[in-house]
């Protein structure tokens, strides 16, 4: 029985049609959309797809976009199940204060990252990176528990709200630089170095906690812009969040 899984972000849809819901099953097939371009799906993406035997989705675009994903998947007949943050799932316990107020994609993301520490060995602490719209930095302890995480501007955001805020700072994309001599540099490396500084501050925080070197895994749509510049030993994980709509989805068809 396939699986399909849909990732909506804050700009794009991801989706991937698995063997089986089960985690490392072999991906039959995969794609990406903008927002604004989802209407077309049943017509384009997905109409050659055979009908997978469930649909798993994560979601932080809000109601509107959802009903527009959900319009698609008509093509299937086939209703679609959304993850909604709980206090517990997956193998992890949601540390929020409120717990179904975090967002969905850290939460189905910190659970793909349990599952990607216990593949590989001993229980372990993991810090969850993700690079896109925004930028979140989320710490799991070795006993699966989400301790808390931070939240900032991805690049865009950033440079655009200094272009909003000051006056002549409409300049081209730059290169990170040790020490910038040009506008354009000095707004990339300040980004860059904004985002890697949050990430190595909840790294520290996370090592004195647990008393154990955290495993670093970033994940994200530009997650590869972020990685070169960053000194602590990483690993970039595209698969993250689709790693913990498997781990859901098995984990209800084995209840």
């Amino acid at each position: 029985m396939s699986f399909f899984a849909i990732d909506i972000g804050n700009t794009r849809l991801k989706w991937s049609l698995y063997a089986a819901p089960q985690p490392g099953a072999p991906v039959l097939a995969h794609g990406v959309v903008f927002l604004e371009h989802i209407d077309t799906l049943a017509d384009d993406q997905w109409r050659e797809l055979p009908t997978p035997g469930s649909v798993l989705g994560c979601n932080v675009a809000g109601d509107a976009v959802r009903r527009r994903v959900e319009e698609q998947l008509e093509l299937w007949d086939l209703e679609p199940r959304w993850v909604v943050s709980s206090a517990q799932a997956g193998g992890i316990v949601n540390g929020y204060d409120h717990p179904g107020r975090l967002g969905t994609d850290r939460f189905v993301a910190l659970i793909g990252a349990r599952q990607h520490v216990l593949a590989r060995g001993p229980a372990q602490p993991v810090i969850v990176v993700m690079v896109g719209t925004a930028v979140t930095v989320d710490a799991l302890d070795h006993h699966g528990r989400f301790l808390g995480g931070l939240i900032l501007p991805g690049h865009g955001i950033m440079l655009r709200s200094l272009e909003s805020g000051t006056a002549g700072l409409r300049v081209p994309t730059g290169e990170v630089r040790d020490f910038p001599t040009n506008t354009s540099d000095a707004l990339t490396s300040g980004g860059t170095y904004a985002i890697t500084g949050a990430i190595e501050r909840m790294h520290r925080n996370l090592a004195t906690h647990t008393g154990q070197a955290p495993l670093l895994l970033m994940t994200g749509g530009a997650g590869w812009k972020v990685a070169p510049s960053l000194e602590l030993a990483h690993e970039l994980v595209d698969s993250l969040i689709f790693d913990g709509l498997l781990a859901l989805q098995s984990h209800r068809l084995a209840l």
